[in-house]
């Protein structure tokens, strides 16, 4: 059974039927999920204020006078929010959803299947689609780390004698993190919304504390203040621009969640609680450096009383770990799609909750995400050190939506063209000045995200081309299907029961099929031969779920179509298939797959060293019987040898 590449996944000239539209929520209802949207959505964003202000007042530390250079970090801050936020992702990006589905690889379909389109174009989408996953899976190793880092370092600004503890607690924290994933987050989710709102209510509360003492900071509001740095001294705000992307980090979350929350309640929770919270945090935080220079390097905690600095650790700790859960569930989401759309090798993905399809977890990925945070804080050892790490995964996933959702506005939501380049012509300046700046840091570390990025972007090329080469190859040493429904009365015996084929195509015979001919030499009454396709869609209607073909002769032809936010069940699709004049019994059916040995070919058509990467990829994938859940004691496996 072969998974579907990206470009082919994305591909369709016509747009498929959206989802049926739920009701909307009651209000009860609403305020449940702005609560879940609180722990979840917000998470990261949510705790960029324990770096944020400090990274970017010291950015331009020395280059202007001290209230001009507070003042205009706060405004740089603020309007950051407030355009890429606010303006782009929750008002313009959030109304690009696929059937009610958000996120960069969502948005990436969304944008292919716009008509009117060229090859190129579509080629180009899906080239940065597998970017925007690369990239993803960097920033989800340096979420973890710079947030927990930084909210344990509170211990060691309480007391040096803390100090020493700061980077094993760092590690027990994140390990122990890690540890609890297979476990799923059902239970103790239910406490991170309410857990989120008491910590943006705190961040309110002691940053118009503090705001109340200064007045004078809300001076910022004025986008002059942001814009003076750049008239002044061009290049150090250029520079600066790579530390106020931190406040930022985030946004993605809220777009990518937009299924499971909505519209509605995520853009509530972000205007009637995170926004104003996160607002008057900055303004605090400002107004205490404008009375202190000397707290710019402890920025957060300089708005907290003494009598309340070690309950905020343990707060800021608490908040810390809900960001990186959400990270963590977002590269297990991510990892799901990417392994549905054929850019990984299957993987065994649990799904560690009986109604929530998003709750999953991915035992391979989180080893890996494990491994490389622990690596990461020992390296950087400090969230000063890593916030020059820290950004350009963002900045990157942030320049491929704004095309993505410009080309949606362009074609689907039919607005005019001078509209679309102004507005997002803007929002892409604005982006690609955010990207440059943190390009500036690849020598401080931010070489980190773009080594993860580049090797996950290598496995995922090297995995989609092996795959279309792997398919090629058994497309042409494959027998058409016609020719063998012509000549299936030739076959010796038919007996009795139900056989079922994983094809990797619906257009050859399997070559399970054959070998089973080859070496039992009888066939089964009923032959299915059952191919599973991955749609452009996240999720697929159930009406759209099967398609039945009668072949003649006791065959048929199944497809069965998943949405790539879905784990395909084959035996409970095939359970479906009663309605289409196809009645399976699947406890006493058989299914048939090909184990595959693959062999280097004398001249290789992806190269040596691609299709040794390719070969250990696929020795290394999850088995069909497993991926596909497949009843472990109704399967037989038939060994092929292919040379590549």
């Amino acid at each position: 059974m072969s998974e579907p590449l990206l470009t082919d996944a994305l591909e369709g000239d016509a747009l498929r039927p959206p989802t049926a539209h739920i009701a909307a929520p009651s209000k009860g209802r609403e305020w449940m999920l702005m609560l879940g949207a609180l722990g979840v959505v917000f998470g990261d964003i949510g705790t960029s204020p324990l770096y944020a202000m400090r990274e970017t007042v010291l950015a331009t530390g020395g280059t202007f006078p001290h209230h001009d250079n507070t003042i205009g970090a706060l405004s740089l801050i603020i309007w950051a929010l407030v355009i890429v936020v606010t303006l782009k992702y929750v008002v313009l990006i959030m109304r690009a959803d696929n059937d009610g589905e958000g996120g960069t690889l969502a948005l990436a379909s969304l944008a292919h299947r716009s008509s009117g389109i060229g090859r190129r174009m579509k080629m180009a989408i899906g080239i940065g689609a597998v970017l925007g996953l690369a990239l993803f899976f960097g920033d989800g190793m340096l979420t973890p780390a710079i947030t927990v880092l930084s909210a344990v370092e509170g211990l060691g600004l309480g007391s040096r004698e803390f100090e020493p503890l700061v980077l094993p607690l760092t590690l027990m924290i994140l390990i122990g993190l890690f540890a609890i994933q297979n476990r799923g987050t059902a239970k103790i989710g239910v406490l991170f919304g309410p857990f989120m709102l008491l910590w943006f209510a705190v961040l309110g509360v002691l940053g118009t504390i503090s705001l109340v003492q200064t007045p004078s900071v809300l001076v910022a509001i004025n986008p002059w203040y942001a814009i003076k740095i750049f008239v002044e001294a061009p290049w150090h705000a250029f520079v600066s621009l790579g530390a106020v992307v931190l406040a930022v980090t985030g946004c993605e979350a809220l777009y990518a969640d937009m299924g499971h929350f909505g519209k509605a309640p995520i853009r509530k929770a972000w205007f009637f609680v995170a926004l104003p919270a996160l607002l008057l945090e900055y303004f605090g935080q400002a107004a205490a450096i404008l009375r202190d220079p000397h707290l710019a390097g402890t920025a957060f905690f300089s708005v907290v009383p003494h009598w309340a600095h070690y309950p905020m650790v343990i707060l800021s700790a608490i908040a810390s770990v809900i960001a990186s859960q959400a990270v963590i569930s977002g590269v297990f989401s991510i990892t799901q799609q990417a392994v549905q759309l054929g850019q990984l090798p299957r993987m065994d993905i649990r799904h560690t909750s009986a109604t929530d399809y998003g709750q999953i977890f991915v035992p391979r990925m989180n080893v890996v995400l494990c491994v490389g945070v622990v690596l990461i804080v020992l390296i950087f050892k400090s969230s000063a050190a890593l916030a020059s790490a820290y950004g350009i995964a963002v900045t990157g996933v942030m320049v491929i939506d704004t095309m993505n959702v410009s080309l949606v506005a362009a074609k689907q939501w039919r607005w005019k063209i001078a509209a679309v380049i102004a507005l997002f012509g803007l929002l892409a300046i604005i982006d690609i000045l955010f990207l440059g700046a943190n390009m500036l840091k690849i020598p401080e570390g931010g070489w980190l995200p773009l080594f993860v990025a580049g090797g996950v972007f290598i496995i995922m090329e090297v995995w989609r081309s092996g795959r279309r080469a792997h398919m090629e190859k058994i497309r042409s040493e494959s027998m058409p299907l016609n020719l063998f429904l012509e000549r299936a009365d030739k076959t010796p015996v038919r007996v009795a029961g139900t056989s079922i084929f994983l094809s990797a195509r619906d257009d050859v015979v399997p070559g399970a099929l054959l070998h089973n001919l080859k070496h039992n030499k009888v066939l089964h009454e009923r032959v299915i031969l059952c191919h599973v396709v991955v749609d452009d869609t996240p999720i697929v209607p159930p009406a759209k779920r099967i398609e039945v073909t009668k072949l003649g002769k006791g065959f048929y032809n199944v497809n069965i179509h998943h949405g790539f936010f879905e784990t395909p069940d084959v035996p409970r699709a095939l359970e479906e298939a009663r309605p289409f004049g196809l009645a399976i019994d699947v406890e006493t059916a058989t299914f048939f797959i090909g184990h595959e040995t693959l062999v280097p070919a004398e001249h290789p058509v992806l190269g040596r060293w691609r299709t040794w990467l390719y070969m250990r990829l696929a020795a290394a994938a999850l088995s069909p019987a497993r991926f596909y859940h497949l009843p472990p004691n109704r399967v037989v496996e038939l060994g092929t040898q292919t040379t590549i």
